[in-house]
């Protein structure tokens, strides 16, 4: 038995990215996970570090995105990786992890009259 699940809670980086294959709709987006600030048992001070997650939706959930997913949205996602390799004309390779949304939920959208976030580690303070 193998399982291949992923579950995360961040904030999205920027308005999804939609394209139609085949007349089914799909959206593409970044997704930032922040880890907070620790210290480490040995005592050394470990920074906050911000993890940025390649999110894909298709079909329905790819419509959903379009309407009402944008930049500073607070997600939970559950789904499973996926990593796509291929080659460029200059024959080098390329491979990019993504999480194929299978459920999400929509935990906050962006107030209308917030500043600007820079950062995936700004936006935790949304």
């Amino acid at each position: 038995m193998s399982v291949n699940k992923v579950i995360l809670v961040g904030f999205v980086g920027k308005d999804p990215a939609i394209r139609y294959i085949e007349g089914v709709a799909v959206a593409s987006f970044s997704l930032a996970t922040t880890e907070r600030q620790r210290t480490s048992p040995t005592g050394t001070v470990l920074p906050e570090r911000t993890e940025w997650h390649n999110i894909v939706m298709w079909a329905k959930d790819a419509e959903i995105a379009e309407k009402y997913i944008s930049k500073g949205t607070k997600l939970y996602v559950e789904g499973r990786l996926k990593t796509r390799v291929w080659q460029d004309n200059a024959a080098l390779k390329h491979s990019i992890t993504e999480i194929i949304v299978e459920n999400f939920d929509i935990l906050m959208r962006p107030t209308p009259n917030a500043a600007p976030q820079n950062s995936g580690a700004d936006m935790n303070k949304l």
